[in-house]
């Protein structure tokens, strides 16, 4: 086999948790006065909690303390798990289930990459907290994307090399950490908004995976 690891970005790629971080970060940025669009929303996807704050401070040429920042984005982040506790297996996005499966079939390990602190919670909520050998996440990862880390993690937990993995990826900051340690970077979303993606797909159920891991 060409590749012996798959790493998955969750938000907008296995579960659809993405649109619940745009309502979240719009009801902040209303609070404050800020204009926030589903285009801004982009710059976030991948991102983590505290580089989104600033980012939307930045939207809005504001500038605040670093203490109300964190109480500003834990307030956003309470707003997430709102809708977060509210989920079931119906948040789980097309072509998800199957490619895992397909995969365990194949004997290709499997993890999740995620910028998320909430990942755990969102997997058991959905049902598939066991089904990756391992989830490298917002809680043991230091360095936000593009900064390679939370792929560079998961791969070695797996014990594959970094040239012999796959991630599926939506953000653009996501294809970029892929790309700096050699992993294949398959987007999941449209080309112009991830246009350094080796190859790009409209979900997981348009991949044909087996294809591309050998």
């Amino acid at each position: 086999m060409k590749y012996e690891g798959v790493i998955f970005d969750l938000d907008g790629v296995i579960v659809d948790t993405a649109k619940y971080h745009f309502l979240a970060w719009k009801r902040l940025a209303e609070e404050l006065n800020i204009d926030f669009t589903k285009e801004d929303n982009e710059r976030l996807k991948g991102v983590s909690r505290m580089a989104c704050m600033d980012i939307i401070l930045e939207l809005g040429a504001r500038d605040l303390s670093q203490e109300k920042k964190v109480a500003l984005a834990t307030r956003k982040n309470e707003w997430y798990l709102e809708y977060v506790n509210k989920m079931d297996q119906s948040e789980i996005l097309p072509g998800s289930v199957e490619m895992i499966e397909t995969l365990k079939d194949m004997k290709v390990s499997i993890a999740i990459g995620s910028a998320s602190k909430n990942a755990k919670t969102i997997l058991e909520k959905v049902g598939l907290i066991d089904q990756f050998d391992f989830i490298s996440d917002g809680t043991i990862v230091t360095k936000a994307k593009p900064d390679p880390e939370v792929f560079m993690i998961a791969a070695d937990e797996m014990k594959v090399d970094y040239d012999k993995c796959i991630v599926f990826e939506d953000s653009e900051a996501g294809i970029e950490a892929a790309k700096r340690v050699n992993m294949l970077a398959i987007g999941i979303g449209r080309k112009e908004n991830l246009p350094a993606s080796d190859m790009i797909f409209s979900g997981l159920d348009a991949v044909a995976i087996k294809e591309i891991i050998n």
